[in-house]
Protein backbone atom coordinates (compact mmCIF):
# COMPACT_ATOMS: atom_id res chain seq x y z
CA UNK A 1 0.00 0.00 0.00
CA UNK A 2 1.32 3.58 -0.92
CA UNK A 3 0.97 5.81 1.63
CA UNK A 4 -0.31 9.96 1.11
CA UNK A 5 0.29 12.00 3.84
CA UNK A 6 -0.36 15.81 4.70
CA UNK A 7 -1.04 17.79 7.30
CA UNK A 8 -4.32 16.27 8.11
CA UNK A 9 -4.83 12.83 6.92
CA UNK A 10 -2.17 9.34 6.61
CA UNK A 11 -4.59 7.71 4.14
CA UNK A 12 -3.09 3.86 2.75
CA UNK A 13 -3.86 3.91 -0.86
CA UNK A 14 -3.64 0.27 -2.90
CA UNK A 15 -0.53 -0.31 -4.57
CA UNK A 16 0.24 2.15 -7.60
CA UNK A 17 -2.01 4.31 -6.90
CA UNK A 18 1.04 6.69 -5.88
CA UNK A 19 -1.28 9.53 -3.93
CA UNK A 20 0.88 12.38 -5.42
CA UNK A 21 -0.89 15.70 -5.02
CA UNK A 22 -1.80 16.50 -8.83
CA UNK A 23 -2.46 20.77 -9.66
CA UNK A 24 -5.35 20.92 -12.01
CA UNK A 25 -6.16 24.85 -11.41
CA UNK A 26 -5.50 28.25 -9.73
CA UNK A 27 -7.81 30.77 -9.45
CA UNK A 28 -7.21 34.12 -8.41
CA UNK A 29 -9.86 36.53 -6.77
CA UNK A 30 -10.03 40.22 -7.10
CA UNK A 31 -12.82 41.64 -6.10
CA UNK A 32 -15.06 38.26 -7.52
CA UNK A 33 -18.60 37.69 -6.59
CA UNK A 34 -17.58 34.15 -7.12
CA UNK A 35 -14.75 31.90 -7.82
CA UNK A 36 -16.13 28.78 -10.03
CA UNK A 37 -14.75 25.41 -11.34
CA UNK A 38 -16.46 23.97 -14.11
CA UNK A 39 -15.21 20.35 -15.74
CA UNK A 40 -13.81 21.00 -19.31
CA UNK A 41 -13.94 24.73 -19.02
CA UNK A 42 -10.75 26.66 -18.54
CA UNK A 43 -8.69 23.32 -18.09
CA UNK A 44 -10.54 21.90 -15.13
CA UNK A 45 -10.50 18.53 -14.33
CA UNK A 46 -13.47 17.19 -11.94
CA UNK A 47 -14.57 13.93 -13.71
CA UNK A 48 -13.60 10.56 -12.94
CA UNK A 49 -9.92 11.51 -13.85
CA UNK A 50 -9.14 11.30 -10.07
CA UNK A 51 -11.60 9.50 -7.45
CA UNK A 52 -10.67 12.26 -4.76
CA UNK A 53 -10.25 16.03 -5.43
CA UNK A 54 -9.15 19.02 -2.58
CA UNK A 55 -9.99 22.54 -3.48
CA UNK A 56 -7.17 24.50 -0.91
CA UNK A 57 -8.46 28.02 -0.52
CA UNK A 58 -5.62 30.36 0.75
CA UNK A 59 -5.68 33.62 2.44
CA UNK A 60 -9.01 34.72 1.46
CA UNK A 61 -9.87 38.03 2.34
CA UNK A 62 -13.86 39.33 2.44
CA UNK A 63 -14.84 42.35 1.23
CA UNK A 64 -17.30 43.03 3.82
CA UNK A 65 -17.74 41.95 7.29
CA UNK A 66 -18.66 39.44 9.19
CA UNK A 67 -19.34 36.99 6.33
CA UNK A 68 -18.67 33.59 5.87
CA UNK A 69 -17.23 31.46 2.59
CA UNK A 70 -19.67 29.08 1.16
CA UNK A 71 -19.37 26.31 -1.50
CA UNK A 72 -22.32 24.29 -3.32
CA UNK A 73 -22.02 22.09 -6.14
CA UNK A 74 -23.53 21.21 -9.61
CA UNK A 75 -25.05 18.51 -11.62
CA UNK A 76 -25.45 20.30 -15.06
CA UNK A 77 -22.18 22.25 -15.62
CA UNK A 78 -22.51 24.95 -13.37
CA UNK A 79 -26.20 26.35 -14.54
CA UNK A 80 -27.55 25.15 -11.26
CA UNK A 81 -25.68 25.26 -7.69
CA UNK A 82 -28.52 23.81 -6.04
CA UNK A 83 -27.45 20.06 -5.23
CA UNK A 84 -29.35 18.87 -1.71
CA UNK A 85 -26.81 18.40 0.79
CA UNK A 86 -26.56 17.08 4.17
CA UNK A 87 -23.46 18.34 6.40
CA UNK A 88 -22.69 18.77 10.29
CA UNK A 89 -19.97 21.18 11.52
CA UNK A 90 -18.42 21.85 14.82
CA UNK A 91 -15.84 24.20 15.71
CA UNK A 92 -13.65 25.59 18.00
CA UNK A 93 -12.21 29.17 18.90
CA UNK A 94 -9.36 31.09 20.88
CA UNK A 95 -9.12 34.85 21.89
CA UNK A 96 -6.60 34.41 24.58
CA UNK A 97 -9.31 34.45 26.83
CA UNK A 98 -12.42 33.19 25.80
CA UNK A 99 -12.47 29.32 24.20
CA UNK A 100 -14.73 26.73 23.51
CA UNK A 101 -15.15 24.01 21.11
CA UNK A 102 -19.12 23.11 20.22
CA UNK A 103 -21.30 21.67 17.50
CA UNK A 104 -23.03 24.09 15.13
CA UNK A 105 -26.41 23.35 14.32
CA UNK A 106 -26.77 26.41 13.37
CA UNK A 107 -24.73 25.92 10.24
CA UNK A 108 -25.76 22.11 9.48
CA UNK A 109 -28.34 21.54 6.69
CA UNK A 110 -30.34 18.67 6.34
CA UNK A 111 -31.05 18.22 2.58
CA UNK A 112 -31.15 21.84 1.93
CA UNK A 113 -29.65 23.49 -1.16
CA UNK A 114 -28.39 26.41 0.08
CA UNK A 115 -24.75 27.34 -0.06
CA UNK A 116 -22.94 25.43 2.56
CA UNK A 117 -20.92 28.08 5.23
CA UNK A 118 -17.10 26.53 5.27
CA UNK A 119 -16.41 29.22 8.01
CA UNK A 120 -17.39 30.97 10.92
CA UNK A 121 -17.05 34.87 10.35
CA UNK A 122 -14.55 36.68 8.95
CA UNK A 123 -13.72 40.08 8.82
CA UNK A 124 -12.55 42.47 6.09
CA UNK A 125 -9.97 44.70 7.93
CA UNK A 126 -6.58 44.49 6.31
CA UNK A 127 -5.23 41.61 8.82
CA UNK A 128 -8.39 39.45 8.07
CA UNK A 129 -8.57 36.32 6.13
CA UNK A 130 -9.52 33.08 5.88
CA UNK A 131 -7.51 29.37 5.12
CA UNK A 132 -8.28 26.21 5.03
CA UNK A 133 -9.24 23.17 2.55
CA UNK A 134 -12.41 21.44 1.14
CA UNK A 135 -12.09 17.57 -0.28
CA UNK A 136 -15.09 15.85 -2.06
CA UNK A 137 -14.81 12.00 -2.78
CA UNK A 138 -15.89 10.30 -6.07
CA UNK A 139 -17.99 13.22 -7.59
CA UNK A 140 -18.34 11.19 -10.85
CA UNK A 141 -19.77 8.70 -9.22
CA UNK A 142 -23.59 8.20 -10.53
CA UNK A 143 -23.96 4.61 -8.27
CA UNK A 144 -23.21 7.02 -4.83
CA UNK A 145 -23.92 10.12 -3.20
CA UNK A 146 -20.81 12.06 -2.93
CA UNK A 147 -19.02 12.53 0.56
CA UNK A 148 -17.14 15.62 1.45
CA UNK A 149 -15.58 17.53 4.32
CA UNK A 150 -13.67 20.39 5.10
CA UNK A 151 -10.87 22.39 7.80
CA UNK A 152 -10.09 26.25 7.97
CA UNK A 153 -9.65 28.47 10.14
CA UNK A 154 -10.56 32.25 10.55
CA UNK A 155 -9.21 35.44 11.55
CA UNK A 156 -10.98 37.78 12.89
CA UNK A 157 -10.56 40.25 15.25
CA UNK A 158 -8.55 38.69 18.17
CA UNK A 159 -10.29 35.52 17.50
CA UNK A 160 -8.85 32.22 16.35
CA UNK A 161 -11.41 30.06 14.81
CA UNK A 162 -11.26 26.86 13.44
CA UNK A 163 -14.56 25.35 11.55
CA UNK A 164 -15.12 21.70 10.36
CA UNK A 165 -17.59 20.49 7.94
CA UNK A 166 -18.62 17.13 6.70
CA UNK A 167 -21.63 15.96 4.62
CA UNK A 168 -22.52 14.49 1.12
CA UNK A 169 -24.24 15.70 -1.68
CA UNK A 170 -27.29 13.81 -2.05
CA UNK A 171 -27.31 12.73 -5.72
CA UNK A 172 -26.50 10.13 -7.73
CA UNK A 173 -25.36 12.12 -11.31
CA UNK A 174 -21.68 13.04 -10.99
CA UNK A 175 -21.04 16.82 -9.76
CA UNK A 176 -18.93 18.48 -12.17
CA UNK A 177 -18.72 21.99 -10.91
CA UNK A 178 -18.17 23.54 -7.85
CA UNK A 179 -18.56 27.25 -6.97
CA UNK A 180 -17.76 29.54 -3.81
CA UNK A 181 -18.53 32.91 -2.53
CA UNK A 182 -18.93 35.02 0.49
CA UNK A 183 -22.27 34.88 2.07
CA UNK A 184 -22.29 38.61 1.35
CA UNK A 185 -20.47 40.64 -0.59
CA UNK A 186 -17.02 39.70 -2.80
CA UNK A 187 -14.22 37.64 -2.54
CA UNK A 188 -11.39 40.86 -2.17
CA UNK A 189 -8.58 38.74 -2.99
CA UNK A 190 -6.79 35.19 -2.08
CA UNK A 191 -6.90 32.32 -4.24
CA UNK A 192 -8.64 28.61 -4.43
CA UNK A 193 -6.38 25.64 -6.16
CA UNK A 194 -8.07 22.69 -7.04
CA UNK A 195 -5.70 19.34 -6.66
CA UNK A 196 -6.29 15.54 -7.46
CA UNK A 197 -5.06 12.48 -6.07
CA UNK A 198 -3.47 10.63 -8.54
Amino acid sequence: MATYQNSRYNIALPSGAGGALVHIKTLTASSSATLSFVDGSSDVVLDNTYRTYIFKFINIHAATDNVKLTFQGSIDAGSNYNVAMTTTVFYSYNDGTNTAVAYYSSEDQAQGTAFQNLLINSGNENDECVSGELWIFNPSSTTFVKHFLARGNAYQGTYSQETHVAGYFNNTNDIDAVQFKMSSGNIDSGTIKLYGIA
